[in-house]
């Protein structure tokens, strides 16, 4: 591997405009110190020091493609909120075409996790995942159909908190169809129930293995099993299957079932925080693919933002000058 040839292709994101559809997601990280256990019932005392909010969710991906060099278009829904505003605000210092749809019947969805020593002690959510309303699903769409024209790619960012209906999927699916604009899917199911093979016909999906059992109810075959599994149900052309500290396996589709895989270790062997990783991946290997990248090629770029994203604390975007540092760095040291 030749650092200029990745530094090239990395270039080759700059104004590759991109369509992000999906959950926006505020994220705090309070640091405490920990003063032991309580007298009166068996619990950790800790002491709030310090406290730090984060866009994340669907909106953190647009913000890594932005930092990556992209043209973004976000649509997603929120609470009618000044979290709402927050998210709004910052994305639009970043210059992110953003759409909020607020919804008064639920709250911005809110993630604060506690934290003693980098360590995560507990998390508490605020939000709300019943599915968006009809009509708000009407309005979606019809900013989604003046949007797409202008887009070479569009990442469905589904954290299962409603926005995502099968109705948008269908018409994400078509509209894409008519104008032949790649479609990249990822559905965390970490703490709510979810299924990818909801997501038919794409040009990629990521889900970690675990996610990929549950939505196919299968717990004992092997990963290439899985995988096969997922690209019949799915109907794929290429799947990204995370493997956690194992790093993901790249899946391209073939004729007659025939796939051609190649595994990408992980390069960050002691993480502080994994929490955005898989944000960060799916967003490289959509602008990549997008901007003409080879599936292989985006996966060893996405090797190195991942092992980036895993390096701090907080879902951080990651700029397309750090993610070529670290290649120079890392290549420089091994080969």
């Amino acid at each position: 591997v030749k650092v200029k040839d990745l530094c090239k292709k990395i270039d080759q994101f700059k104004d590759t405009s991109i369509l992000i559809v999906g959950d926006s997601i505020v994220d705090e990280y309070s640091a405490c110190e920990a003063l032991g256990m309580s007298s009166e019932a068996p619990v950790v005392v800790v002491k709030e020091l310090d406290s730090e909010l984060y866009v994340g969710g669907a909106a953190v991906v647009s913000l890594h493609i932005n930092e990556l060099g992209g043209n973004c278009h976000f649509v997603s829904v929120t609470g009618d909120d000044y979290l709402s505003d927050k998210v709004k605000n910052y994305l639009n210092e970043k210059n992110i075409k953003t759409y909020l749809f607020k919804d008064k019947s639920r709250p911005t969805t809110y993630k604060k996790r506690y934290m003693v020593e980098n360590q995560k002690l507990f998390r508490v959510s605020k939000l709300e995942d019943k599915p968006i309303s009809i009509d708000l699903e009407k309005d979606i769409i019809a900013k989604i159909e003046t949007i797409i024209p202008q887009v070479k790619g569009i990442v469905i960012s589904d954290f299962n908190y409603g926005v995502i209906t099968s109705n948008i999927l269908k018409e994400i699916r078509s509209l894409a169809k008519k104008y032949n604009v790649k479609v990249f899917a990822d559905s965390q199911c970490s703490s709510q129930v979810g299924s990818v093979t909801k997501f038919k016909d794409i040009d990629l999906l990521c889900p970690n293995e675990r996610e990929a059992r549950i939505s196919l109810q299968n717990k004992t075959s092997g990963i290439e099993s899985l995988a096969s599994q997922l690209f019949i149900e799915c109907n794929l052309t290429n799947l990204l299957m995370k493997i956690g500290s194992q790093g993901f396996i790249a899946y391209q589709g073939g004729n007659n079932s025939d796939l051609t895989k190649q595994h990408f270790p992980a390069l960050s062997s002691n993480p502080v925080d994994v929490t955005g990783a898989g944000d960060s991946l799916i967003s490289c290997m959509a602008v990549a693919i997008s901007s003409g990248v080879s599936l292989m090629d985006a996966s060893v770029i996405g090797t190195f933002i991942s092992s980036i994203a895993v390096e701090s604390i907080g879902n951080k975007p990651i700029s397309s000058n750090a993610l070529k540092n670290k290649i120079q760095e890392y290549l420089k040291e091994y080969l």
